[in-house]
């Protein structure tokens, strides 16, 4: 499996984003998808994951309620919808695939990884 990032620019605080994670290859149903950022100058964190058996969605504290992650296995596509963006949501975001099935929030789990969209929110 291969993932592409697109969707990331720059908007205003307040508004709204969707970040789309395309991947190719074969049994992408069975990979639990999850998008992590990366702030400036700070460490990869874990956003929001969907599991491979049953889409089941976890998110980071700081985006619940915000944000939405959501699967579409025959597209082989992962989505993030991102409302009321705030400046501090702005990071380097990264989606990833794990094959394990444990649903980790850790970014170790993941053995895949696309190269990251850029979204910045301005003040």
């Amino acid at each position: 499996v291969q993932l592409v990032e697109s969707g990331g620019g720059l908007v205003q605080a307040g508004g709204s984003l969707r970040l789309s994670c395309a991947a190719s290859g074969d049994f992408f149903g069975w990979y639990t998808m999850a998008w992590f950022r990366q702030p400036p100058g700070k460490e990869r964190e874990f956003v929001a994951l969907v599991m491979w058996k049953d889409a089941t969605a976890n998110y980071a504290a700081s985006v619940k309620g915000r944000f939405s992650i959501s699967r579409d296995d025959a597209m082989n596509t992962v989505y993030l919808e991102m409302f009321s963006l705030k400046p501090e949501d702005t990071a380097v975001y990264y989606c990833a695939a794990d094959s394990s099935g444990r649903g980790s929030w850790s970014p170790h789990t993941y053995a895949i990884w696309g190269r990251g969209t850029q979204v910045t929110v301005s003040s």
